[in-house]
């Protein structure tokens, strides 16, 4: 483990989860590649995206299983406008780069929304602070820990 793991194994830890941080064998930083490193479906891996939200950022953490829409998200919001962050948004918003985004740890807390079809699995993957690194959640500890709002994502 990393500095980055470390800090996100505290984050977690002070949230009173577990930390489980999982190092894997190669980067994944796409949903498929972690689900094929770990044997569990795509879905129930949770995508860690960071978005402009009308000028602010904003964490959605969603199924791999399917893309967010961001019109359906910015009607739910109550939002004018939402589009991808730049990486430079990703890295100053979160302190991480864009493939290793953990739920917590960040330099300050994001406005966050958590899919409403991670749901359905009983254990998350998410990342853990490195393109590397996971950890298993579940949906309920990842509303907790992101304190997010569970929405409809698409």
């Amino acid at each position: 483990m990393n500095i980055r793991n470390a800090e996100v194994a505290a984050a977690v830890a002070a949230a009173g989860i577990d930390p489980q941080i999982t190092i894997l064998d190669a980067e994944a930083k796409t949903a498929a590649a972690a689900a094929a490193q770990l044997g569990c479906e795509v879905g129930a891996i949770a995508n860690s995206l960071v978005f402009d939200c009308d000028g602010a950022p904003l964490l959605v953490m969603a199924s791999g299983a399917h893309r967010v829409d961001t019109d359906v998200l910015a009607g739910v919001l109550g939002a004018s406008s939402i589009g991808k962050a730049s990486p430079r948004v990703v890295r100053d918003a979160t302190g991480q780069v864009i493939g290793g985004v953990a739920p917590t740890g960040h330099p300050r807390r994001l406005r966050t929304v958590v899919d409403q079809t991670l749901a359905r699995y009983p254990v998350i993957w998410t990342a853990a602070g490195t393109a590397d690194s996971v950890m298993p959640l579940t949906y309920d500890q990842l509303l907790a820990l992101t304190e997010g709002v569970a929405v409809q994502v698409r």
